[in-house]
């Protein structure tokens, strides 16, 4: 099998990995939170990128997939660690820093790493290394994550992927998948899973646990993305911010506030690692 990774400057600075059995690729901005703007599948782009916000800096990046850790959601009123009160911005710091980037030793994807930094430190106390193996598979992207905790304490902490996918009509989208139930996360109220979906055109932000994977069909473009869930990671945030045409489709390991609340809160045990594993497939319908 022939793959490239190779470094480009155009649009914009980035890392293409690419396997042209498969008519797909990758771009790469590692020094951007390890960001994965464009995956292509068959030679279709699935990601909605917003590349006049990506280069304005001071602004969020608003597309491909984003990094949540060390939390998801908010953490409005901080978190103790052994007495001490840390604060954390929205979904956590990952996103915001640089990360490096390698070829697997198979070739068969790339490698993401990020490790603590004194600065992560000084708002989140622990000796860490994060690891994100990207495998770009026929009509698959598959993400692997091990987080190892190199701290005299437990680490705690939620991860979880904040995929953009790109939609031909907002209002033309149907999502299978889902229990009947979930979270409207700008109340924090139940609700019924059917009646977020009737909305996703006025803007949605609900989180559920589905017991399968869950299905986001265009009914236009014919795409079909399914998220593939394991545990931990199998809770699913749908996300969506008219007018742009986009639906985020988010596995995510825990709530927001999970440190605080202790709801499906995870920790990793000094000098031991926890495995994440997620997986988005392209069909066409």
């Amino acid at each position: 099998m022939t793959v490239s990774f190779e470094k480009k400057t155009n649009p914009y600075p980035h890392w293409e990995y690419s396997n042209p059995v498969f008519d797909s690729l990758l771009r790469i901005v590692p020094e951007r939170g390890g960001l994965i703007t464009e995956w292509r599948s068959e030679g279709k782009e699935l990601l909605y990128f917003d590349l006049e916000r990506f280069l304005d800096k001071n602004k969020s990046v608003r597309g491909g997939i984003p990094i949540l850790f060390p939390i998801c959601g908010d953490l409005s009123d901080g978190y103790l660690v052994n007495g001490k009160k840390y604060f954390l911005k929205q979904h956590g710091f990952a996103r915001d820093l640089p990360w490096s980037i390698g070829l697997l030793k198979d070739k068969l994807g790339i490698r993401l790493k990020l490790r603590d930094t004194k600065d992560s430190r000084s708002y989140f106390p622990f000796f860490f290394t994060l690891l994100m193996d990207v495998y770009l598979k026929e009509k698959a992207l598959q993400i692997s994550v091990k987080i190892y905790n190199q701290s005299e304490y437990s680490l705690p902490f939620s991860f979880g992927l904040h995929p953009y996918f790109q939609v031909s009509n907002i209002q033309k989208i149907k999502i299978d998948g889902l229990p009947e139930k979930c979270i409207d996360q700008t109340n924090m109220k139940v609700t019924n899973s059917s009646d977020q979906i009737r909305i996703l055109d006025k803007g949605v932000d609900f989180l559920s646990y589905p017991s399968c994977s869950v299905k986001l069909f265009d009914s236009i473009s014919r795409n079909v993305i399914e998220l593939i869930h394991q545990e931990p990671m199998d809770t699913t945030v749908v996300w969506t911010d008219p007018p742009r045409k986009m639906v985020c489709l988010e596995p995510w390991t825990s709530p927001r506030n999970s440190l605080v609340t202790g709801d499906r809160k995870l920790e990793i045990k000094p000098d031991e690692y926890i495995e994440l594993l997620a997986t988005f497939r392209h069909n066409s319908f």
